[in-house]
């Protein structure tokens, strides 16, 4: 075994319902005045999220759980449970295998 690629292994966190998300160290979520827009800072690069994916974002204080978004998010939108957990979890699954996502420590 590789030990050298172990721990960037151990960081990249497997979304699930259960998973508490925060942003990982190093990454920020701000509001770009020149922009008007919100953006994600990550080390050396801008994302521009769209309106959800900020709303989503948000919620990822490290005190909720996916679950708990996404019932935010069902009880706001009022669509299908299943719909918006599969695009919450995907999403949020995106940002954790590129390390801006990170469980929180309880």
């Amino acid at each position: 075994m590789n030990t050298a690629a172990a721990p960037a292994a151990r960081r990249r966190m497997r979304v699930s319902e259960a998973s508490v998300p925060t942003l990982a160290r190093g990454a920020k979520l701000r509001f770009d005045e020149t922009r008007q827009r919100w953006v994600l800072l990550v080390p050396e690069r801008v994302m521009a999220p769209d309106e959800i994916a900020v709303e989503i974002l948000q919620l990822c204080d490290g005190k909720r759980t996916v679950a708990d978004v996404i019932d935010l998010l069902v009880e706001k939108y009022t669509a299908p449970r299943e719909e918006i957990g599969a695009d919450v979890i995907a999403m949020l699954q995106d940002l954790a295998e590129s390390g801006f996502l990170v469980e929180a420590k309880s």
